[in-house]
């Protein structure tokens, strides 16, 4: 073709483009236009008649929801730029093309008892009961470093979770599944590499390859500044190590998700959706650019890139939400980072429904509350899901409250018809000005945190802290006062039922733990201990990845109070300084 029949038909091309949008303007113009006359005409009557329950109205992000959505309000949406195809970039209306046509949700129940006996006896009993992924909680010593005889742990032992101390723990929660068959999500951050250490000498002792190996550590340490604490070290030496099992993964791992970016933990401290959307990309922005600046290419480490969101009972925002992440992370990864590769700009996400929408009082109303956020995690394309329990407002679940959390998913996969087609929420007029109107709202908040010198500078300054505080405070007083409707708490509440029965912790289990930690440590080879420490000091001190040293001592008996003393030495522990 010539140059001049080259501009001819890019003239035309803008020509016809220029006549699509005059069009659509048009379209958009009349469908507004009578909603115009609607209002002042059949609406006015209506609301004479019968005021509207309030002045106004909005989602939890605080953006206005209209009377009336029209074709005018989605005219100026691109299919190509702003949707495009399940499967194809910008992924909003999912990241597979069949989504649950070829293969549902992983349904995966987030469990974790007093000992590794019996998280890995629940854990049998959800996988015998039709559960397909495991996910493990962690008690607070585990989470923050320590082993279940020292002295800090004291009464924590596999309170919230389950403790791992040592390989021997690993091996007994692991005792009987195969880990090249079933992926194990792992909700730990401070000690993420520690414990992806043990579970990778686990399955060695398994026979199961390196190669087969699938899961997902949460290794999301900026959240924990942020909104949930379960830090150890200073924020640089935390990213260190978050780089470390970028870096290893990429080489070692290639079925294992090295982080999931956690905006759930965000959205439970209270921020709106907004701000776990913002809030949220922004720590992924941080991860990125630590791997690059360490070398990492980023078609190499992003495709196992995950993330972590709620889901809340304002289905229409969520659902929204979910689409506006993926839309958002896609335009990130491919103009901010220059990723080509589709996997790398894909968000892939796991959800939880919202443990602190759970009450106390008339927990039989949580049932309703969980399926209604699950609704809106599978129509908004989530890749996994726990459903909560019912009485997880009270104490860790029973087997009872927990298979029914789990027939609450398998109701949704099989029965419901939402499973039938990708999206289906896709072209809404309502559902996709929420989207567009998220989207701002986040980028809003993403442009402060840029101003600010990007996201650890954001966290040092108290700047993501701040907005979760002021939000939480906002809904809180709006509940007091009972603007915000909590059905059985200040608004249809049902007369006191005897207490139900709970999931109860045996006191002796913390002894039985103890035990097995001084049992491990006095069976292991003194002087494999002692190289293998070594090394975990000399890699912490220096540049070498200290994953592989990790796994090494692992090996050789050393327990994780053991190899967080180590790096403890080597980076000191961090302090909260700011000022809210």
């Amino acid at each position: 073709m010539t140059r001049e029949a080259r501009a001819g038909v890019e003239t035309e091309a803008a020509r016809s483009a220029a006549e699509t949008a005059r069009v659509a303007r048009g379209l958009a113009d009349r469908s507004r236009e009578e909603r115009e006359r609607w209002r002042e005409t059949t609406r006015a009557r209506a609301v004479a008649e019968h005021p509207e329950r309030r002045r106004t109205f909005a989602t939890s992000s605080g953006i206005p929801i209209a009377d009336l959505y029209v074709p005018g309000d989605t005219a100026l949406l691109d299919e190509d730029r702003d949707l495009g195809r399940p499967g194809e970039y910008p992924f909003t209306r999912g990241v597979q093309a069949t989504m649950y046509r070829g293969r549902l949700w992983t349904m995966r129940q987030y469990a974790g008892f007093a000992s590794a006996e019996q998280t890995n006896r629940r854990f049998r009993y959800l996988l015998e009961q039709g559960q397909t992924g495991l996910s493990v909680a962690f008690d607070l010593p585990t989470q923050m470093g320590y082993d279940s005889d020292a002295a800090w742990a004291e009464g924590e032992v596999g309170r919230v979770g389950v403790p791992i101390s040592s390989l021997a723990d690993m091996e007994v929660l692991l005792d009987g599944i195969p880990l090249d068959r079933v992926s194990t999500s792992m909700t730990i951050n401070a000690t993420a590499p520690i414990l992806l250490a043990f579970y990778v000498a686990a399955a060695e002792r398994q026979g199961v390859p390196r190669a087969a190996v699938s899961g997902t550590v949460q290794n999301d340490i900026l959240k924990e500044y942020i909104a949930r604490g379960t830090y150890i070290y200073p924020p640089r030496p935390s990213m260190r190590l978050v780089t470390d099992v970028f870096e290893f993964c990429a080489a070692e791992l290639p079925k294992w998700n090295t982080i999931s970016i956690s905006g759930y933990h965000m959205r439970e401290a209270g921020a709106t959706a907004a701000q776990e959307l913002a809030f949220t990309l922004a720590d992924g922005i941080a991860y990125v650019e630590a791997a690059r600046a360490r070398d990492l290419d980023v078609d190499r480490f992003a495709g196992r890139l995950s993330f972590f969101f709620a889901a809340w009972s304002e289905l229409f925002e969520e659902v929204a939400k979910f689409r506006a992440a993926r839309r958002m992370w896609a335009r990130i990864m491919r103009d901010r980072f220059g990723a080509r590769n589709p996997r790398s700009q894909m968000c892939r996400f796991h959800t939880q429904t919202a443990g602190s929408s759970l009450t106390a009082q008339a927990i039989e109303n949580n049932v309703v509350r969980t399926t209604l956020q699950a609704l809106a995690a599978v129509l908004g394309g989530t890749q996994s899901l726990h459903t909560n329990a019912r009485d997880e407002a009270l104490a860790l679940p029973t087997e009872e409250s927990a298979r029914l959390a789990l027939r609450t998913q398998q109701i949704l996969a099989h029965e419901a018809g939402i499973t039938e087609t990708p999206d289906p929420l896709a072209g809404s007029y309502f559902v996709e000005s929420l989207t567009d109107e998220l989207e701002r709202a986040a980028q809003a908040y993403l442009d402060e945190i840029d101003e600010i010198g990007g996201t650890l500078a954001a966290i040092e300054a108290g700047y993501q802290q701040r907005q979760i505080q002021e939000s939480a405070y906002r809904r809180q007083r709006a509940v007091e006062a009972g603007e915000e409707i909590v059905v059985g708490v200040n608004r249809f509440v049902d007369e006191p039922v005897p207490a139900p029965s709970l999931q109860r912790i045996d006191p002796g289990e913390e002894g039985r733990q103890v035990e097995r930690v001084r049992r491990v440590r006095a069976a292991r080879d003194p002087r494999a201990w002692t190289r293998a420490m070594d090394r975990v000091r000399t890699s912490a001190g220096g540049d070498e990845n200290v994953v592989p040293a990790l796994i090494e001592a692992v090996h050789a008996g050393a327990t994780l109070g053991e190899m967080s003393d180590a790096l403890r030495a080597a980076w000191g522990e961090h302090r909260e300084s700011i000022t809210i």
